[in-house]
């Protein structure tokens, strides 16, 4: 009896040992996923059943925005804390690294604080060589493989874009793609996780990012999708800094336009392309659930989805992301943090991607890192309801910055000019307010804000 007596005592105390441990993270990052998902949008035909079951355990944010409608500005600031105008890393060509010698990521805090840390796929930007992987940041990680690419071009289209703006079916066998190898890695660190550590796993998938390629089940049962919203002439109203930064990408919609009259139906092609990818990005993310679900410690694993960033198919005649409107910086997030998070929860708060490095330290017990440029979302997670003075601002190079408040889209060019968005009766953002007198009062108050959201700390010991 004295021995089974201690044995249970050793079994309990074991169990509280393990209930008290340090939560794991799986931690997900979708590239160039948009709002017009039904997840944000239940009349939405881009259905994403996974997303809806990951939000069904946590909070989705409705209103969260990139920092940066670029890959690399936006990753490295998620996973750095730090806002452009903080370290200067505003373009995806920039040498973050170099920029930030001694920043610790948010995968190198946990490394600290005893986690092992994994991942696979695209995390930070997805070269290797250079200024984009970090390699300090994991213990052990699966790059990105090589696009599979078909034998040629499936548009037909010689005279637009490139192979990495294709679109079509491809490939036949889902399991050669870049995404279901990433997502089977991280299924393999689930099944089999650290015995002595927590476990901290990021699992980047690349789709819906061009080429839109899925294979064909994902374009199967899909209902047709919507052409965007569009205002003939919307960008009259344009001020001179909006049309100075879009001048680099206009050949997107210029070209969509005269393919589709010499090849009729090529962007209703482009745009169920783009949705077949979204399914196929969901699908991930129900294998990385259902994986979870049969581990050993699906009890005790915080999981953040986010996007890096939104994407434009034809809003303000803009196809692609590297603009400051609300399509390319409203973005999916989701937290669901076991004993934190209640299930179904919808916060409105507008919020960008600054919340997560304070927020993951703070939910699993770390040291509060007062560098961080935004502040930890746990009290929304507490409280969806909870005061929130933070700004959501966003920035695609230097001296562009947009505020999004839940009335009013606001952006700053670096040349001083403006534009503003009364989103109570404007949602698609056609008409610009900023040069009428009577939101004079409202354009002040917007631009303190941005002033004081974009304030570069002096923190030199991050810095070369």
């Amino acid at each position: 009896m004295i021995h089974r007596a201690l044995l249970l005592l050793i079994l309990s105390i074991t169990l509280i040992k393990v209930e008290a441990g340090k939560p794991n993270i799986l931690f997900i990052v979708i590239d160039d996923m948009n709002d017009n998902i039904s997840l944000l949008d239940s009349e939405s035909p881009i259905k994403t059943p996974n997303l809806k079951r990951l939000a069904k355990r946590g909070t989705l944010f409705t209103q969260a925005y990139c920092i940066s409608a670029a890959c690399n500005p936006s990753r490295v600031a998620t996973l750095t804390g730090l806002r452009p105008s903080t370290s200067g890393v505003y373009q995806n060509a920039s040498d973050w690294r170099k920029a930030l010698p001694n920043r610790k990521t948010i995968m190198q805090q946990f490394q600290a604080a005893g986690y092992s840390v994994r991942g696979a796929g695209k995390i930070f930007h997805h070269k290797l060589e250079g200024a984009f992987h970090d390699k300090a940041s994991f213990d052990d990680f699966l790059p990105m493989g090589q696009q599979n690419m078909p034998p040629k071009k499936l548009n037909m289209a010689p005279e637009y874009g490139s192979r990495n703006t294709d679109w079509g079916i491809w490939p036949d066998n889902e399991e050669d793609t870049i995404d279901f190898r990433s997502t089977e890695y991280c299924i393999r660190n689930l099944e089999n996780p650290p015995k002595d550590k927590p476990l901290f796993l990021a699992c980047g998938i690349f789709k819906p990012h061009s080429p839109f390629f899925a294979p064909i089940k994902y374009y199967q049962n899909q209902t047709t999708i919507r052409k965007p919203n569009r205002l003939a002439n919307d960008l009259h109203d344009l001020p001179s800094g909006a049309k100075s930064l879009m001048k680099r990408t206009k050949w997107f919609w210029s070209g969509m336009n005269k393919l589709d009259r010499r090849i009729p139906g090529s962007y209703q092609d482009f745009i169920n392309a783009y949705a077949a990818c979204c399914r196929f990005a969901d699908a991930q993310v129900g294998r990385l659930l259902d994986a979870l679900d049969n581990s050993p410690i699906s009890k005790n694993t915080i999981v953040i989805l986010w996007s890096d960033h939104g994407f434009h198919l034809g809003e303000k005649d803009h196809i692609e992301k590297f603009a400051l409107w609300e399509k390319t910086n409203h973005i999916p997030l989701i937290i669901a943090a076991p004993g934190v998070t209640k299930p179904n929860s919808l916060c409105h708060q507008p919020i960008d991607l600054t919340v997560l490095y304070p927020t993951l330290l703070e939910l699993c017990g770390l040291k509060k890192d007062l560098h961080c440029d935004g502040p930890s979302a746990v009290p929304l997670l507490r409280n969806p309801e909870a005061l929130w003075p933070y700004p959501a601002i966003s920035t695609y190079g230097k001296g562009n910055h947009t505020i999004r408040t839940k009335r009013w889209r606001y952006i700053q060019y670096n040349d001083g000019s403006e534009e503003l968005y009364n989103h109570d009766y404007d949602p698609n953002e056609w008409t610009n307010l900023a040069n009428q007198p009577i939101m004079v009062p409202t354009l002040s108050k917007l631009r303190a804000r941005i002033a004081f959201g974009q304030e570069a700390k002096q923190v030199p010991n991050l810095r070369r």
